[in-house]
């Protein structure tokens, strides 16, 4: 593995709006390439610019803590920073990949978020974060800390194929289960699912079942996406040592789509079995509102709240009036509640959209939402 140290001129990258999936206003990469070298992950991609070989050439920003102490300082920031979570990790690494054990940075980075006392979401492969666990605890005190494992499937010999350097799936519940013990609040996220290997009913059953049995507090569901270029060219390379007659299947999947997503109807497929499945297990289906309530003031509660409302609808019934309300209210610069008698002056607040936004308003919550979610 090669390692090139560089100094980074900024770490947080500020999102337009809070993401529904990870809640996040913020988001930062410590490093650039994982040596986890999952088969499928996006990182590989061109448009992330990532240099050399994308599982063996890590990019360490050396210093990304004293950047991070300067943007997370108010004394610092002309406007206040936004409320929502912290991502850390996702998109071109694993913020605990074997390399953190020896630089530290995610440590560092954590140690100043609590210092500001910000909420953080960390998504990560590798039971190394139980090296930090006293440290989230701490957080977890004074705002609150989400943890997520990515899993493609809980199937060891698949894993060890498509996920080579990766801790195994056993490794990664057993750490949920003491990061829940820890009273931190932790879920999955299945995503992606690889098409025709992990996406079947059994294989996505699994999953359920190893979350149901360690208590995790969501399982979140994503396909996979296979841009023409670095990363197809790796993953059929890999595809192929696994099953060459899958790669025919997957050109019937895969047609140069700009995001590397698969057609329609391959995702109509596959979320009506998660769907099916899910309603049996009752494991919530996106971070669920309890987790989050008491870090969003009431606009982006309720923005947030909605557009997770917008996908479950979609996932239920294929249409949803909830996406277009959610935006506007996130855009408002006055306070919800001073036009509770005047919503359906708000863009995209329809009777139907009204009426949950109300509810929420009144009780902090939509039995619409926990009935869906």
């Amino acid at each position: 593995m090669k390692v090139y140290e560089k100094e980074a001129k900024s770490i947080l990258i500020k999102r337009k709006r809070i993401d529904s999936w990870f809640l996040s206003s913020y988001n930062m990469n410590l490093y650039r390439g994982c040596s986890h070298n999952c088969a499928y992950c996006d990182g590989r991609a061109e448009n992330y610019f990532i240099k050399g070989e994308f599982g063996s050439d890590i990019e360490v920003k050396i210093n990304a803590p004293e950047i991070l102490e300067k943007e997370l300082n108010p004394n610092n920031k002309r406007k206040p920073f936004e409320q929502g979570f912290i991502l850390i990790g996702g998109g071109v690494c694993d913020t605990y990949e074997p390399i953190e054990l020896k630089f530290e940075l995610t440590r560092k980075a954590l140690e100043i978020i609590k210092k500001y006392n910000r909420p953080v979401h960390i998504l990560t492969k590798s039971n190394n974060i139980e090296r930090d666990i006293d440290l989230l605890v701490e957080i977890n005190k004074k705002s609150k800390v989400i943890v997520s494992f990515s899993f493609s499937t809980v199937d060891k010999e698949i894993t060890q194929i498509f996920e080579p350097s990766a801790p195994s799936p056993a490794q990664r519940l057993n750490t949920i289960k003491k990061l829940k013990e820890k009273g931190i609040s932790t879920g999955i996220f299945l995503m992606p699912v690889i098409p025709f290997i992990t996406d079947k009913p059994n294989k996505i059953l699994e999953v359920y079942e190893a979350a149901k049995s360690i208590g995790a507090d969501y399982l979140i569901f994503g396909g996979m996406t296979l841009k023409s270029g670095r990363q197809q060219n790796h993953f059929y390379n890999k595809l192929a040592e696994y099953d060459e007659k899958l790669l025919l299947e997957y050109s019937s999947i895969y047609r140069d789509d700009k995001w590397g997503n698969p057609v329609p109807e391959y995702y109509e497929y596959i979320n009506h079995i998660f769907l099916m499945i899910s309603k049996k297990f009752r494991i919530p289906k996106r971070i669920p509102n309890y987790i989050y309530k008491d870090q969003l003031d009431k606009n982006k509660y309720i923005s947030v709240l909605l557009d997770q409302l917008d996908y479950l609808v979609k996932l239920n019934y294929g249409k949803s009036n909830y996406g277009l309300a959610s935006k506007s209210i996130f855009e408002l610069e006055r306070p919800i509640t001073e036009l509770r008698n005047r919503l359906k002056t708000i863009n995209g607040v329809c009777t139907e959209s009204e009426k949950v936004i109300k509810e929420i308003m009144n009780s902090g919550t939509s039995q619409y939402y926990e009935k869906l979610l």
